[in-house]
């Protein structure tokens, strides 16, 4: 029994290091670029202000200007 399942582990064992020779080595490289990366960003901000004011808040601003 023994004979046997030594002679499947060879087998195994001698296939997988057979595949893992066909893969050959792959060689990953990372590297930093040469020159600096560039983001342009065009942005445009817009705001409105909407301010409501009371009648009486109104009509005292128009009488006395001057406040401001």
């Amino acid at each position: 029994m023994k004979p046997l399942f030594l002679r499947k582990l060879f087998l195994l064992t001698a296939l997988m290091m057979g595949i893992s020779a066909l893969t050959g080595c792959i060689r990953l490289e990372v590297a930093t670029p040469d020159k600096p990366i560039n983001i342009n960003m065009n942005v445009k901000i817009e705001h409105e202000i909407n301010v409501k004011i009371d009648r009486q808040v109104e009509d005292l601003l128009k009488n006395n200007s001057a406040i401001f």
